[in-house]
């Protein structure tokens, strides 16, 4: 496992260098950087960070409370704004009966593979097994038939926050393809396709802003293709995030339109406004704690996590440095009495007053953490009545006066969750080629990076695509054609077929 080969390389290392030594005294640090062994030190950031804890079952993570956290602010943002659309939250039951998850064709052939089943209940075997949700729409929409009479008892709108499983075989990675995983699943039937396709678009807008606007991570809105959509859905819309250290595009959430294929096989009826039978379109979409694993492949380094302060269980640390002749419990005092006025002002703020570690130990250990901004007082910081201030994601150092400390605090705070992203999309944007040409795509593909290219929107190009591909790396795959289109002239035409080209698209290899 990921997590025990970190371990190896670490006790290996700790005998190289002076850097290496100080790991060896303080049992900090990671022995993976991030530009070498990128795999390695994601599996060594997660755990060290605190942030999970790996299980006795392959792909099952213990999720700890400094992730917990994380995932709480985005759950009390999301909850909050699908609320003011009249979506109201709801709860169905973890186990699915075989026949009604297999009354969508199309839809379980999407799953099948990642079911997990019950087949003994204690010794006895069960006589029909039950399958464990890979998602809920067969368990949920047996009900929606049975509730939905007319056109008053629409839009049906509902959300759950639960758990799914999915018996990933797949490299099960923390965060990113784990077999049991937190999610919210929306679940929308409406009386016509308009109202459908607007609230897909209102969604996937939300998504766009948990990534932009909490994680710091950047993101492209746009449709996937006919082969990568949803597997029973009429289209699906997602926000795609790219991961520059790996060369990979990462599904960052889905906002799917249904449209009646699910209603015409759960027999979801309704008698509209002129007393005419009609079947309604629906709607399915999505976030995951995958969210957490692209914030940290994003924005990590040598160091560990890098926490955007919007998301941060500890957006301030606050550490005393002591010297032997210094007023101790002068500086301690001070460090708590700072701690207190920052959460009377709203901050989640602590002090690491633990007096059998050294302020470096501390500082390493908040650093790993990923807490955004550091504050130290020591005896001249008493003196001048001020506190040093370090900020985690570029180490920058700034005495700042007790008197306004609140407001200073929150514009460096502000200040460095906008760094972030603008950082994190910088680096994204530099990994985009445009590529016009077949021998364009596999230079740039070889590169890994993010390609927009011109395609003619054909299914069987697109499998070529993937098996030309093919390799030790993982085949190439179109990731979304962006809402966002640049302009495509007439006589363009497609990368992979020559073809005339319909519209562009984002192309990759992915997670």
């Amino acid at each position: 496992m990921a997590g025990g080969k970190a371990d190896n390389s670490k006790s290996k290392a700790n005998t190289k260098g002076k850097e290496k030594e100080v790991k060896k005294e303080t049992k900090l640090g990671l022995s993976a950087k991030k530009d070498d062994n990128f795999g390695e030190w994601y599996s060594e950031v997660v755990v060290n960070g605190e942030m999970i804890e790996y299980y006795d079952i392959s792909g099952c993570y213990i999720l700890r409370p400094w992730t917990m956290s994380i995932w709480e602010v985005m759950q009390a943002f999301f909850d909050a704004e699908i609320k003011k659309m009249n979506i109201k939250n709801c709860y169905f039951p973890l186990f699915v009966s075989p026949g009604v998850l297999q009354r969508e064709k199309d839809h379980i052939e999407g799953f099948a593979p990642e079911v997990a089943w019950v087949t003994k209940s204690g010794n006895s075997d069960l006589d029909v097994p039950i399958a464990i949700r890979p998602t809920s729409e067969t368990v949920m929409y047996p009900y929606y038939s049975k509730w939905i009479r007319g056109h008053r008892d629409l839009p049906l709108k509902l959300n759950q926050w639960c758990n799914v499983v999915r018996w990933e075989f797949s490299n099960p990675t923390p965060f990113i393809r784990s077999r049991e995983f937190l999610w919210q699943e929306g679940h929308t039937a409406f009386a016509s396709k308009t109202e459908a396709d607007a609230e897909v678009l209102d969604i996937l807008e939300l998504y766009r802003r948990v990534y932009e606007e909490f994680l710091a991570v950047p993101v492209i809105k746009g449709k996937k293709s006919e082969l990568e959509k949803f597997a029973g859905g009429l289209y699906t819309t997602s926000v795609e995030a790219f991961i520059p250290n790996s060369g990979r595009g990462i599904q960052g959430a889905t906002s799917h339109c249904l449209g009646q294929n699910f209603a015409k096989m759960f027999e979801i009826n309704f008698e509209d406004d002129k007393g005419e039978k009609a079947m309604v379109w629906q709607n399915s979409w999505a976030y995951s704690t995958r969210t957490i694993g692209v914030m940290v492949m994003v924005h990590g380094d040598d160091k560990g996590l890098m926490l955007p302060p919007k998301v941060a269980a500890l957006q301030i640390i606050v550490i005393p440095v002591p010297y032997k002749e210094a007023n101790t419990q002068a500086i301690l005092d001070t460090c708590a009495a700072t701690v207190s006025t920052l959460c009377a002002a709203g901050f989640r703020a602590e002090a690491d007053l633990r007096d059998n570690y050294s302020p470096g130990w501390k500082y390493s250990h908040w650093e790993m953490k990923g807490v955004p901004l550091r504050l130290e007082i020591g005896p001249k910081d008493l003196e001048k009545k001020q506190v040093r201030a370090v900020r985690r994601d570029n180490f920058a150092k700034t005495d700042i006066a007790i008197d306004g400390l609140g407001e200073k605090v929150e514009e460096m705070l502000d200040d460095i969750q906008q760094s972030l992203f603008d950082t994190a999309k910088l680096k994204r944007d530099a990994c985009v080629v445009v590529a016009k040409t077949w021998g364009e795509f596999a230079e740039a593909l070889g590169q890994k990076k993010l390609i927009l290219a011109p395609w003619c929107d054909e299914e069987e190009v697109e499998k070529d695509v993937k098996a030309r591909t093919k390799g030790d790396m993982g085949a190439a795959k179109s990731l979304c054609s962006p809402f966002d289109q640049p302009e495509l002239p007439e006589d363009t035409l497609c990368f992979a077929s020559g073809k005339p080209a319909k519209k562009w698209t984002y192309w990759g290899r992915s997670y």
